[in-house]
């Protein structure tokens, strides 16, 4: 499979009650698709998968695949902290019309890189499909290194790409340079640039929930237009919102901030998290008026 483009972690709107808005989440899913992104990650930390059961992670996975039909990509997480739920997850996911599957570290359990490919191979026992692997090791407390990588690339042909959220720029140019066969997606949103100058073709970033033609711009000129100069001007009108999202520890509550900002319904919050106060609100908007006018003018020319 080929990963190439702006796959978007999409946002679980949820209600007041905290049910799943399957109405504002179908409505979100809908206009990623008008807006040009290229697939969807459903499952992912974005979407709070780690307060949701099994049943809503699949029946979000189902609407998002009626919503979109065959016209784009979706990667459906298997993160958590029991492999046995991953097995099940990544059965759902081949089941219920899934292109790929996302594996990560369990978190917590801090597997050596043997029992980490133990893991993944198990998974991808279960799911037969092609796979995203997610490196984070500041939430997982691993990362995936040589010893992991040889064991599932002898194992399997089905490990095909990775999200590299490591922040680490050694990381990147070591997967790039020593795993072509590995398809390396930006997953630290402040590098996306750096990625794509080295010559990733896909970026998986949250903000794409609300701006997403602004990333799709990032990715045409770096990627489709290999102007780096036009693409160094966008990513310069896009890093305060890097700043903003990435400071405060309040990532995924003002994601579905910049969501409700933009007029569609980014929905509540699930414990333990707790929504954004006012002046951080109003940070948000206007640190995106700002960006939008920006990168317009990029654009423009």
């Amino acid at each position: 499979m080929l990963f190439k483009g702006i796959y978007t972690p999409v946002i679980t709107p949820f209600a007041d009650d905290l049910s799943i808005d399957m109405d504002a989440y179908a409505a979100n899913v809908a206009y990623l698709k008008e807006s040009g992104v290229h697939g969807l990650m459903i499952g992912g930390t974005t979407g709070e998968y780690y307060v949701e059961s099994h049943e809503e992670r699949v029946e979000l996975l189902k609407v998002a695949r009626e919503t979109v039909g065959k016209d784009l990509q979706i990667i459906f997480g298997t993160g958590s902290m029991d492999p046995r739920a991953s097995i099940k997850l990544a059965e759902a996911g081949a089941a219920n019309g899934a292109d790929s599957l996302l594996i990560g570290t369990p978190p917590y359990s801090l597997p050596t890189q043997q029992e980490l490919a133990d893991v993944a191979l198990s998974i991808d026992n279960a799911g037969g499909l092609p796979i995203m692997l997610y490196n984070y090791p500041d939430r997982m407390g691993v990362n995936m290194e040589a010893e992991f990588f040889e064991r599932v690339f002898e194992k399997s042909d089905n490990f095909q790409g990775i999200k590299e959220s490591s922040g680490d720029i050694n990381r990147m140019h070591m997967l790039l340079n020593d795993y072509p066969q590995l398809q390396t997606a930006c997953g630290m949103d402040d590098q996306a640039l750096e990625f794509f100058a080295w010559g990733a073709q896909s970026w998986v970033c949250a903000g794409s929930n609300f701006l997403p033609k602004e990333h799709v711009a990032l990715y045409q000129a770096c990627v489709v237009e290999n102007d780096f100069n036009k693409g160094r001007k966008i990513m310069a009108a896009m890093m305060p919102l890097m700043h903003v999202l990435e400071q405060g520890g309040k990532f995924i509550q003002s994601v579905k901030c910049g969501v409700t900002i933009d007029g569609r319904n980014g929905g509540a919050v699930r414990a333990p998290l707790q929504g954004l106060q006012d002046s951080e609100k109003q940070v948000m908007a206007d640190v995106i008026k700002q960006l939008k006018a920006d990168v317009a003018k990029v654009i423009a020319g």
